[in-house]
């Protein structure tokens, strides 16, 4: 930077014909002009310009330099430039992290299909349940489901909703009963998710009080939601997974839903980016379109 100090001065100094007309366009005094223009001679150590009583004109050294600072300030300019058309324009790399599931089946098919209309765009798609770190892990937009954390480094805006069912194949059902009430859970096989060392709890919200949390006896537990939706089909027992997960299942009759007059539990899925003065388009683009067509897969 100490480097630079200077140079525009200078610029300018030519531009406008001398010392006195710069001052002027500048807003500073000839003095002030005419000692920049020293220190950088002197910092260079060679003359810019040849001095008379009554003007100032470029020195050989002085028309060398001069014209080689043009080119700089140009390329500066350009880059400017890019930099505000990428403000405005859709282009470039977008990194998404999301849950592996629900990104697979519903966030990436979305986000893909904006490759039809914006040809400068390129997509990049992480598929994990990790909770990932988007500055330190560099990603631009991350799709994340259930409460989230405080974080001020974070925006996040909510894209959908998820709701749960109870469900489990014909023959399972027919063979153990269909549970009527959540205190019926307690006497038949849950298919359970088990993230780590937890199982996760089935909840149902309550009328009064926090939700009631179920988790029933369970032979089977498994870390990922395909596979028990798989598991309930074989009729394993009962699962308590996303609408949108069973819904297909369910229309052709391999699943039944269960305990339909009980509230269900409903999840928020969020799209988040870190904090920015200024949004990219790319960025901006991709919630949006998340937002508008997600909640059609829901329910």
């Amino acid at each position: 930077m100490e480097q630079l100090k200077g140079i525009s001065i200078f610029v300018q100094t030519v531009e406008a014909g001398g010392f006195s007309a710069a001052a002027e366009r500048l807003h500073l005094s000839r003095s002030a002009v005419s000692k920049t223009i020293a220190r950088l001679e002197q910092r260079l150590g060679v003359r810019l310009f040849n001095r008379t009583t009554r003007s100032q004109s470029l020195t050989d050294e002085g028309r060398f330099f001069y014209e080689r600072c043009l080119r700089a300030i140009e390329e500066i300019r350009l880059g400017e430039a890019q930099l505000e058309s990428g403000r405005r324009e859709v282009r470039g790399r977008l990194r998404v992290s999301m849950p592996a599931l629900f990104g697979r089946h519903c966030a990436a098919p979305i986000l893909t299909r904006l490759l039809d209309d914006h040809p400068d765009l390129e997509l990049d798609f992480s598929f994990s349940d990790r909770v990932v770190d988007l500055l330190e892990d560099g990603f631009d937009l991350a799709v994340r489901n259930g409460p989230l954390k405080d974080n001020p480094d974070l925006m996040a805006r909510a894209i959908a909703r998820q709701s749960m069912t109870v469900c489990a194949s014909p023959a399972y059902l027919e063979k153990h009963g269909v549970p009527q009430t959540l205190d019926d859970l307690a006497r038949h096989q849950g298919i359970v998710y088990r993230r780590g060392d937890n199982d996760k709890a089935w909840t149902f919200p309550a009328v009064a009080g926090p939700p009631r949390e179920v988790l029933p006896k369970s032979r089977l537990r498994l870390d990922d939601l395909a596979s028990i939706a798989d598991a309930a089909v074989e009729g394993r027992g009962l699962a308590w997974l996303t609408c949108w997960l069973v819904r297909d299942r369910v229309l052709s009759g391999e699943l039944v839903r269960v305990l339909t007059d009980v509230p269900s539990s409903i999840f928020e899925a969020y799209a988040v980016w870190p904090r920015s003065p200024v949004m990219l388009p790319k960025v901006r683009l991709a919630i949006d379109t998340l937002a508008a067509n997600l909640p059609r897969l829901m329910g």
